[in-house]
Formats: C-alpha cells, structure tokens, sequence
C-alpha cells in the first residue's frame, strides 16, 4: 500500500488552505457587488421618485387653475396663477399658452420672454405634455409641464426648474459621490446634479437608469465602483495566501466596514460635536430705515483641530438629517449664551436667531432646551428667535403649531427661513402662526432684473402686513436692492451689503461701535447703579444714504 509522501501531503495541505481562504473571500466579493447594484439601484428608485413628486405637483397646480376656469390674461386669473406659483414649492413660473405656441401672459401679469424649445415634446399619461425649454438670456433649462386647453381656449403650462428635479443629496442625507441625470424619454437632457470624483475611469463607474411609469423621463444615476465596494483586488492576494481562519477575520472586517461606507461623515461629525469644533458666526441683522443694529443669525463654521474650515454647503444636509443636530443645536446654543450673553443681555431691543431642525420641535424638544439653556442666561428669552427652513417638510403641523405656540407664550419668536424656495408655500406660513417671514436671497438678487420676483416680494410684503408679522430680507448685496426693499416698507435685511457672518470677538466690536452701552453710574459715591442702554445719536448708520 502507498502512502503520500511528506512533500505531497504539504502539497495538498496548501491546496486546502488556499482553497478555504479563496473561496470566502470569491464569495464575499460577489456579496459585495450586489450589495452595490442594490444601492444604486435603490438611489435611482429615489432620485427617480423625487422627480416625479415634483412634476405631480406642478400637475395638480395646473389642474386646479383648470378647474377654476382660469383661461385668460385678466388681472383674476392672473392673480390666481400667481398664487399657484407661491403655494407649489417646485413651479417657478404659470403661464397661458395660445394655440399656435406662443405664451400670451404669465404670473406676473406681463408677457414672458422668448422660451427657446430643446426637446421634441411628449405626453404622459396624466394627459399633460412636457418638453424642455430655455428662457432667453439665461442659460438654466426648464421642464415645462403643459395642460392642453380645449379646442378654442388657450391652455396653462408650468415651468420647473430642471435643478430642482434631482435631490442634492444622497440616501443617507449628505452629498454622494456620483452623478444623476434626468432626460426626456428620447435623450433629450433636462438637468444633472452631483459630482464624479477626480480621475475616476469609465470602467470602475456602476450605472443604473430607470423610467418613470407616470411621465416620458428618465432618471440615471452612475457612482463610483470604489464609493460602494472596498478593494477586490487586495482581498483576493490576501485570500491566496491567508489561511481560513484569517479569510473570517477579513470577512467580519469587511461586513463591518460595508456598515459605515467610506466617505460617510457621520462619524467625523458625531467627533466635531463632541470636541465643539463648529464654531458660531454672527450675521448682523440692520434697520433699513436708520441703519441701527438689531441684532444677528447665528450661522455655524466647522473649524478641525489643523486650523482649516469647511463650508457649511459640506456638512449642513447631513448634519440636518442626522441624530446629531439635536445635540449640535444644544450646543451651538450655549456657545453663545458664554460668548454674548452679557452684551445681549444689556440690549434688550437686539435679537438672536437661530436656526433650528424640525425634528427639535418633535415632542416639544425645543420648549425644554430652551428653557434649560437660557435660564441662566442674560439673554432673555423675548430676544431669541428661531427659525425653521422651508428646506424640509413638516409632517405633522397641527403638532407643530402647538409647540409654535408655547415657544410664543414664553416670549420667543418663530421665523420661516428661505420662505418661497421649499416644500409649502403660504398654507405652511399661515398654518404655524409664526412672528417672522424671511424673503429668500432667490428673490432678493433678482431685485431689477425679473418681474416675477417682485411680485413675489410684494406679495409676502403684503401678506406680512395682512398677518401683523415682521418680513426680513436675507442675502442683500447691493444699495439697488436696499433701496427698493426700504423703498416698499422692509424694515430688517441682512447681507453682505452690511457685513459678512463674524466671529464672536469682531461681532462685538462692531456692536461697541453701533450700540455703545455707556459705564455703569455712580450715584452719591455708591457704585452699582443699573447700566444705561445707549441710544439716539449713539447709533450710528452701518452704510451710507443709498437713496442720497
């Protein structure tokens, strides 16, 4: 009987071993690619999903305006696409469209300039026609979303910025790393967000594109092969020469790693929370009318432990649809009672705004933090201000209202951010009750330079003075634009026009300069009398006459 030399059993004994280390890890490579396929598939269905909510609610807009019979250019009907236009967050523009082509009048009153047609246009099966259009002098595309008017009335169409079509952000609430695009069912480009990292070759890209069932478009959505699978080929040289034991090391290693994708900034967020690396800047708030401080916006930097700073536009998304805003907002909170307590403290009249997460008013979260932060605090709780951003929809408002509400019996105030760029349009305003409407930078750079937005902010203007609420124009840049907002009774704007966010220590300096707050009296030799507030001639204008 022959028996295996010792050379041949070494032999099979690395055949084994190679063996049982390469075929977990074969394994766990395919795992791996699916899991990938699964992502993306699954970022497509969304970014698909959101475009469709879009353009179903420029439908249901169009819809509505048909039903009330509005077929023509009267100061009623044009009245009413107007207020389409500020109640549907995604439609920028109602127009009514003859039967030859051309646009008669839009929400503005006015006849719109020339639309320039891309695409060849297509139906859905809602009964609507979209094609994609470009106004003249700009280069941004729209969808337009026609409805067909009977046989002898003009028809209504509604224009969509193709920008607002795709999220800006990924699944997991910050920015992916890839690409989306949305095109008509022939081709026809409409609009593309994202970015591809640098230097990324076309063969490690997955793709994936799906077609809607509603409407003749098409999203696609491509991302980086190295963003969703970790490095195949390291893992198949460790498996040649691991044993069996350390190829299930490995895989328990890369299961964990697939949990937290590379590039995922939660954790180095959670980290900067922790070690209060977002630092608090000041953005003066102005009266127009006399140039007096009235207070500022708290906005936030991350500032790492090297010195270096990340723009907000990296890490708020994430921030806001993660866990840690909670604990960012408490924080960021008593950052500023420590660096402007006492000299808000002795200004009554100035306020602090800060910008505040919905899901903070979820239970009533905001009510307790803001007692609990502030009770020590000089600064009053009628000085404190927050804002909630359009950016995000409130699910339950008859819940947010109620926390509206008891923020207001104890003195805050409650702002809408961004008012006219989100999810509501005036029912979300009149619904919170709220102190404070905000006119979005959108608007305020087109101050000059496009009807519809002023007839956006004169609409709000009036709306404010309706409602008994205050109305702050944000993101001022030019005497041009101070002067037409102070022109049409706005009192409060902020910009850079006045001054940019500041650190704490510049705020100050600039806040000794305009609202001096003289040394405390003596009265009789007796120190100790009450600090006086400066006023009158102390204040002095942060700009010139712009109107002189």
């Amino acid at each position: 009987m022959l028996y295996p030399s010792r050379t041949s059993l070494k032999i099979i004994a690395a055949v084994v071993g190679i063996f049982a280390t390469g075929i977990p890890i074969v394994l766990f490579n395919g795992w791996l690619k699916k899991q990938g396929d699964d992502e993306l598939a699954v970022t497509t269905a969304w970014a698909l999903g959101s475009a469709e909510i879009q353009l179903g609610q420029a439908v249901g807009a169009l819809d509505d305006l048909s039903a009330r019979g509005v077929d023509s250019c009267r100061p009623p009907h044009t009245e009413a696409m107007r207020q389409a236009v500020l109640r549907t967050g995604p439609v920028k523009q109602v127009m009514l469209i003859g039967s030859n082509g051309e646009v008669l009048c839009t929400d503005s009153g006015g006849a719109a300039g020339r639309q320039e047609v891309l695409s060849p246009a297509a139906s859905a099966s809602s009964g609507v026609v979209l094609d994609v259009v470009r106004l003249a002098n700009r280069g941004d595309r729209f969808l337009r979303v026609r409805s067909l008017g009977k046989p002898d009335k003009p028809g209504l169409a509604a224009l969509v910025p193709a920008n607002l079509l795709l999220p800006q952000a990924s699944t997991r609430g910050g920015r992916w790393s890839g690409t989306s695009r949305i095109a008509m069912s022939d081709g026809s480009p409409i609009g593309e967000a994202g970015a591809m990292p640098d230097a990324v070759a076309p063969q490690t890209l997955f793709s994936d594109t799906q077609r809607s069932a509603q409407y003749p478009i098409a999203v696609t959505v491509s991302m980086p092969r190295t963003g969703v699978i970790a490095h195949h080929d390291d893992l198949r040289r460790i498996g040649i020469v691991m044993t069996g034991g350390l190829a299930l090391i490995i895989l328990s290693f890369a299961l964990l790693l697939t949990r937290r994708q590379p590039g995922d900034p939660t954790a180095d967020m959670a980290r900067a929370v922790r070690d209060d690396e977002f630092v608090p800047y000041y953005q003066p708030l102005v009266d127009l009318q006399n140039g007096r401080l009235l207070g500022a916006e708290v906005l936030v930097r991350w500032r790492r432990p090297d010195g270096s700073f990340v723009e907000p536009s990296a890490f708020v998304l994430a921030l806001e649809s993660s866990g840690l805003v909670l604990e960012f907002t408490r924080k960021l909170m008593r950052r500023v009672c420590k660096e402007l307590g006492d000299a808000v403290g002795q200004r009554p009249s100035m306020s602090i705004a800060f910008n505040v997460a919905p899901r903070h008013f979820d239970d009533a979260l905001i009510l307790n933090d803001v007692g609990t932060i502030f009770n020590d605090s000089t600064i009053r709780l009628s000085q404190i201000v927050l804002e909630l951003t359009e950016r995000h929809e409130v699910v339950n408002l008859t819940s947010m209202r109620r926390t509206v509400a008891a923020l207001q019996r104890v003195g805050c105030k409650v702002a809408i951010d961004d008012v006219g760029t989100g999810h509501s349009g005036l029912s979300y305003i009149l619904k919170l009750g709220v102190d404070i409407i905000k006119i979005d930078k959108l608007f305020v750079d087109a101050i000059g330079s496009e009807g519809n937005s002023k007839a956006i902010i004169e609409t709000l203007i009036d709306l404010a003075k309706n409602m008994r609420m205050e109305i702050i124009a944000e993101g001022v840049e030019t005497f041009d634009q101070v002067t037409y907002l102070r022109e049409r009774g706005i009192v409060a704007a902020q910009g850079y026009v006045f001054a940019p966010p500041l650190p704490a220590a510049s705020f100050l300096q600039l806040l000794d300069a305009m609202d001096p707050v003289a040394a405390p009296a003596v009265e009789a030799g007796r120190p100790g009398a009450k600090t006086k507030i400066g006023g009158g001639d102390n204040h002095r204008p942060l700009f010139g006459d712009p109107g002189a």
